[in-house]
């Protein structure tokens, strides 16, 4: 099997290289390294690169910019692909206000790009779009909430399993990121229903790992982690740190890409985070951190919170679960930490 990766320096990415590398699939990855672009120094993946080609056998890097449809289209025409992972965007909620046009060109345009020179060129071909709940704007904010200890929850049972996919995407505040990756959502469905293509739809809650080039505009786990082990100072935006997001390892992103790849639904839309059981506020994680390093985290409290963020967001996956079985959650949230707390010790002391 041909494997086409975009953003394959980047965290979900760079797990789908190693997988189907382990595979004995040969794969193909497309990075111009944007993430530096966006966020300086610390979001620079370069070092991700470096690994992945001393880790793998068949994995042929190329710096593509996504919004080069002629450079793509090219790509498409000497490679047949029978999957494609889009995992190429800007990441950022926060950023986005700053590079609007940038921001909405990698995220639509560029998915556009693939999503054309797949029908033109292996139409037969799975296609993963990885979206994001940001689709969903600021709708989960109006479910009734609780206030607990140390964090937020949902007031009702019936919405104990969280945010399912019939939450509404349109007349909320999104961020111009929920926008212009609510535009590449809608397109990649379309390209589904429309054309028939086998197009898979996820939309993210907290994906994370130790492969993560956390900032703190983007990475909420990694780059607090990254503050926690090199001393800095980790800044809280609102909500009196009881905001609560579901996080998901890297390795279970890509086996629930890897179910649908195996039975595709064209056009389809699942939520994809760790579900209520890896589900965690801020304070939380800033304790759970501090047992598992034995380092005070120091943080400030930001009063003004992030424009359309999320309070609380859970993600139900009964859908996803419904429709693949076989798929499940395999890291726990404190399996996760682990990892990523060993990670960053590893890199901090080689940089010491």
């Amino acid at each position: 099997m041909k494997v086409l990766v975009t953003g394959s320096n980047g965290l979900i990415g760079s797990e789908a290289v190693e997988y189907y590398d382990r595979q004995g699939h040969e794969v193909i990855g497309v990075d111009n390294n944007m993430r530096a672009e966006f966020f300086g120094a610390q979001g620079d993946t370069t070092w991700n690169l470096q690994r992945l080609s001393a880790k793998t056998r068949n994995f042929k890097p190329h710096s593509i910019d996504i919004r080069d449809r002629d450079r793509l289209f090219e790509l498409f025409q000497i490679h047949a692909f029978d999957l494609i992972i889009h995992c190429a965007a800007q990441p950022s909620h926060d950023k986005a206000c700053q590079i609007p046009i940038l921001d909405f060109e990698v995220n639509a345009l560029g998915t556009m790009n693939l999503l054309e020179a797949t029908r033109q060129y292996c139409p037969e071909a799975v296609f993963i779009h990885m979206s994001t709940n940001k689709v969903y704007g600021d709708a989960p904010n109006e479910l009734p909430r609780v206030e607990l200890e140390k964090r937020y929850d949902y007031a009702n049972e019936a919405d104990y399993h969280g945010i399912s996919e019939d939450c509404r995407i349109d007349r909320t505040l999104h961020s111009l990121f929920g926008a212009s990756k609510t535009a590449a959502d809608i397109v990649a469905q379309e390209y589904g229903r429309y054309f028939g293509m086998n197009v898979g739809i996820f939309r993210g809650g907290c994906l994370t790992g130790p492969s993560h080039s956390g900032v703190e505009l983007h990475g909420f786990l990694s780059y607090l982690i990254k503050v926690a082990v090199t001393g800095g100072t980790y800044r809280v935006f609102g909500y009196k740190g009881k905001q609560v997001r579901d996080n998901i390892h890297s390795y279970d992103v890509i086996q629930a890409f890897e179910a649908f790849r195996r039975n595709p639904r064209p056009g389809e839309v699942y939520n994809l985070g760790g579900g209520r059981e890896n589900s965690i506020s801020i304070l939380e994680t800033f304790d759970l951190v501090e047992q598992l390093t034995g380092r005070t985290v120091n943080w400030v409290y930001v009063e003004q919170n992030r424009i359309g963020d999320h309070i609380c967001y859970i993600s139900d996956l009964r859908k996803l679960k419904s429709h693949f079985p076989e798929w499940q959650i395999t890291r726990s949230i404190t399996d996760i930490l682990q990892e990523i707390v060993t990670a960053e010790d590893t890199r901090y002391a080689s940089v010491r």
